[in-house]
Formats: structure tokens, sequence, C-alpha cells
């Protein structure tokens, strides 16, 4: 669970849950109310946790699963994937890009 870099509290999933769903890239911290922000690894890590929801059509490509097996694995492979998420997320108190801009 992510920990406020300001104040050091940690989250619990359903407040981190809450935060996810936000079009805003600032997470602000429930306990102290400054604004966090989810680190490059951490976003990195979410991003390849979520096109796991893809898998079935790779499955799907290269064993020929049927119609209603393959449909059913979505919406449980999207439950799981969204209720892992949370324990993916780490803080950082300033926002970083997914990719690095590299030594200058």
């Amino acid at each position: 669970m992510p920990i406020c870099k300001n104040c050091q509290n940690k989250w619990n999933w359903k407040q981190t849950m809450r935060k996810m769903f936000t079009l805003d890239t600032a997470m602000i911290c429930p306990y102290c109310g400054e604004k966090q922000y989810q680190t490059r690894k951490s976003k990195r890590k979410s991003a390849f946790l979520n096109a796991l929801v893809t898998l079935p059509l790779l499955l799907n490509i290269l064993f020929e699963i049927p119609g209603v097996i393959l449909l059913s694995l979505f919406p449980v492979l999207f439950f799981l994937i969204m209720s892992l998420n949370p324990f993916l997320i780490h803080l950082s108190n300033k926002e970083e890009d997914i990719i690095s801009s590299g030594s200058k």
C-alpha cells in the first residue's frame, strides 16, 4: 500500500482505489492533504499489470479457446488486476514521467 512521503501514513486499500480513479495525476493524501504522485517505477508496474487484461486474446490465438471461456476471462482478470494495483503504488512528492528523459 502507498505511504505518503509527507506524513508517512500508510493508505488503506479503499483510499488507494478511490484515488486511482481520478483524472488528475496528483493524489491528495487523506491524512495531511498534500499532493502525492506515483513514482516512475510504480507507473511502469501498473501499466504492465494492466496490459495483462489482454492476455486472453493472446491465449485465444495460440490455443483457440471457446468464446464463453474467453469472455469470462476478461472480467476475472480485470477484477484481479484492479484488486492488485493498489499494492504496486509507491508515492513521491514530485511528478515523474513514465519515460525518463535521460541524462542531459
